[in-house]
């Protein structure tokens, strides 16, 4: 046994070591790389000006035009260098290609006097190669801060004010917006600027280099976008790095035989009895209905936004546009998902701390109460705030009380303080119910790392504080991606862990020391690659090729544990089915069908974050890929495959604890058929839309260059409606027969509750 300063119940303090190390390692780099950005960062003139010095737009119009752009949400309806939604065009992409057939067309009628389509093969060499010479021409002044426009530029510029006028015009044409969204001429004007810089870093050749401020990004070789040697180079050494680093710990697993969720010795006594919950479990409950109500709610919406991409003009004859616009309801789509499932941790949390505290302390119900009214306020207002926001209802105050316009953190300054502030009052109350815990030796160690991992929650979601609308958009994506990633992608995981792992330990079936291990084992293979791997999403977003050499290397790391998430799933079935050693007879598992919904989280770990997320993240199909349908079909199946089962798992075994074995008799019926609704309809979507229409747009990417995939050229298609309407079966069986009995069964336990207090 591994033993500690003497102590029986201690691990080896390599443990504690390894993963100290990984953590300062891991964030060193990444501090370092985040540090770059400042410098990568494509830079904001203050002034863009025509060759013969005429004052095109000034460096306020590009903030102002950001500042536009945030406050129309408009990152909830289409992308800027691949990030954000998928309703509207890539806006640098669409930007860039329409200067090219501008500038196309100007060089054709000043070269040869004639139209570009009249000029025969040779003559369109000659043309393209000028257009590209002149655009890749980096004429930027660090000095003066003045960025020179080619003439076919300003006027592209000029005659784009009305392009973009246009696309604001009406739902058919922008996926889903109001008639008439944005009418005002001088945003209009400033918006255009904000897309026409964003277009110059993806073509402009970064100082020192043949390649853009974007790598390259979007891939349009009319131009010479095209991907560098770095992204080739890069995407292959980092399957080597997958290799290695999945024969390093496949040996070790097969070398020291008690690594994973190993039982040894004979079956404990359970200390968590279904049915002898203390007050503030009770209290739990109904934070695990609402967390079932706004799943539902979530889901809802999703269906709207399949629909808005499938019939974009009609809701079923009505023009949803008008009341519910595409951006609003995708902004509740994933806002509604961070916060069922962030809120079923947050409940997970409060169940299993006065278990393992051993006591329940002195008005805990009367926290989690308090909790629960504060979190009420902060969902209710920011999804209302989000909704008066994009109709302009706030004026100066937008970004305060309304939609902050950044896709993941949509919701306004004011809610997002007030979400960190409930956030330290949870730490706060978690700190209480397992302070006796960190007084006994045996369970000291399990009890300081709960308390560490929900740290981590509150402590890494304060880069959400660290920009505003006018910073540098790359400096902000960097960011972004901090919270997105290290939160909900890293220290969130982690905190699920040591929460089964203090399941598991409760229910008499592993010992403290095999809880404590597992912890610091998928703490360290998590966050070896996890944290590095947080600058995948930096590629294209005006960072330099070291962040890209960093991320791809590291970011392969992040599937390793995910493929020993297969072994974790044969320990969950012996644990569930385990034997008591003294009587011989099988002990029977009152959280069974909690296990089920952890062996669901081994399959879509592995399959949404391990292949999908593998697949995307490696720097050459990414380059091809960002803000295709591969990005959905990667996020539905990883972030509710894993993170999502993972919250089920936690409302499932908070259900069954405060229920007795008749009470759970009926709800057990409506979570078996949520279990198998669920997990089908999940699959449904995948298998029917997300992969195979992501594969498609793939292939028009290739074709026909970026801009094209996504354009309405290509998303009015026939046979793309088509795919998206055989998405409906899969949410039908998702909401229907997933969802809904999973309300039920919530709600069917809260009255036996509230009849019982």
């Amino acid at each position: 046994m591994e033993t500690r300063e003497g102590s029986a119940y201690a691990v080896s303090p390599w443990w504690r070591h390894g993963l100290l190390w990984t953590v300062v390692v891991g964030m060193s780099v990444l501090v370092f790389i985040s540090g770059r950005a400042y410098k990568d960062a494509p830079p904001i003139p203050e002034g863009v000006v025509s060759e013969t010095g005429e004052m095109v737009f000034t460096g306020k119009d590009i903030s102002g035009g950001q500042e536009v752009f945030l406050k129309y949400a408009l990152m909830e309806n289409g992308t800027i260098w691949g990030h954000g939604a998928y309703l509207g065009p890539d806006f640098s992409a669409e930007y860039l290609h329409t200067l090219i057939l501008d500038a196309g067309s100007m060089t054709a009628e000043r070269l040869y006097k004639r139209n570009y389509q009249e000029l025969n093969e040779t003559q369109r060499d000659a043309v393209n190669a000028e257009v590209q010479r002149k655009l890749r021409e980096n004429r930027y002044e660090p000095k003066t801060r003045t960025l020179i426009f080619t003439g076919s530029e300003a006027l592209s510029f000029k005659s784009q004010i009305t392009k973009w006028r246009n696309y604001f015009s009406g739902p058919t044409l922008n996926g889903g917006l109001p008639i008439k969204y944005i009418d005002d001429q001088e945003e209009i004007r400033k918006l255009t600027a904000f897309f026409a810089w964003t277009a110059w870093a993806s073509v402009a050749s970064r100082p020192g280099e043949s390649h853009s401020y974007t790598n390259n990004f979007p891939y349009e070789p009319m131009v010479g976008n095209t991907p560098t040697g770095e992204t080739i180079l890069w995407s292959m050494l980092s399957i080597i790095m997958l290799l290695g680093g999945t024969a390093l710990v496949l040996f070790a697993f097969g070398k020291f035989d008690y690594l994973g969720w190993k039982r040894e010795g004979e079956i404990a006594s359970p200390i968590m009895i279904p049915g002898s919950a203390t007050p503030s479990q009770i209290a739990t409950i109904k934070l695990f209905v609402v967390v079932a109500l706004l799943f539902l709610t979530q889901t809802l919406v999703g269906g709207a936004i399949a629909h808005f991409r499938a019939e974009p003009g009609s809701f079923y004859g009505i023009d949803l546009s008008w009341y519910l616009p595409s951006n609003i309801l995708r902004t509740w789509h994933l806002q509604l998902a961070i916060f069922w499932i962030a809120t079923s941790y947050v409940a997970g949390g409060l169940l299993l701390a006065p278990t393992l505290g051993g006591s329940e302390p002195k008005r805990q119900a009367m926290g989690v109460h308090l909790l629960f009214g504060a979190f009420v306020i902060v969902v209710a207002g920011s999804l209302l705030g989000e909704f008066l926001g994009i109709r302009q209802q706030f004026g100066d105050l937008w970004s305060w009380l309304g939609h902050q316009g950044w896709e993941y953190l949509d919701l306004g300054r004011v809610w997002q303080v007030l979400l960190t502030l409930g956030l330290v009052f949870w730490l706060y109350l978690l700190y209480r119910a397992l302070a006796p815990a960190r007084k006994d030796m045996e369970r000291r160690e399990i009890a300081t790392l709960f308390m560490l991992a929900a740290a981590a929650i509150p402590f890494f979601y304060l880069p959400a504080f660290f920009f505003d609308g006018v910073s540098n958009y790359a400096v902000v994506d960097m960011w972004r991606f901090w919270i997105i990633h290290l939160w909900v992608e890293g220290f969130f995981e982690i905190f699920v862990t040591v929460l089964v792992a203090v399941l598991f330990y409760q229910l008499g079936l592993v010992s403290v020391q095999t809880a404590v291990r597992v912890i610091y084992l998928d703490a360290i293979l998590f966050l070896s690659g996890g944290i590095i791997g947080t600058a995948h999403h930096w590629y294209w977003t005006g960072q330099s090729s070291i962040a890209m050499a960093f991320a791809a290397m590291y970011s392969a790391l992040e599937v390793v544990p995910l493929t020993l998430l297969t072994l974790d799933a044969g320990d969950f079935i012996k644990l569930g089915g385990a034997r008591c050693d003294v009587c011989g007879k099988s002990v029977d598992n009152p959280h069974k069908w909690a296990f089920y919904f952890l062996l669901a989280v081994g399959f879509w770990n592995f399959v949404g974050a391990g292949i999908f997320g593998f697949l995307i993240n490696l720097p050459i199909v990414s380059y091809f890929e960002a803000g295709t349908m591969l990005t959905p079909n990667h996020g539905h199946s990883a972030l509710m495959g894993a993170f999502g089962m993972l919250g089920i798992a936690l409302m499932i075994i908070g259900l069954r604890q405060v229920s007795t074995d008749e009470q759970w008799e009926k709800p057990e019926k409506y979570v078996r058929v949520s279990f198998w609704g669920l997990n089908v309809g999940l699959a449904l979507m995948v298998v029917s839309n997300l992969f195979p229409g992501g594969i498609l747009q793939l292939r028009d990417v290739l074709n026909n260059g970026y801009w094209h995939a996504r354009n309405l050229s290509y998303l009015n298609q026939g046979f793309v409606r088509m795919i998206e309407w055989l998405r409906m079966p899969g949410d039908v069986v998702f909401i229907g027969l997933g969802v809904v009995p999973l309300l039920v069964a919530a709600a069917m336990v809260y009255r036996n509750v509230r009849a019982t207090s």
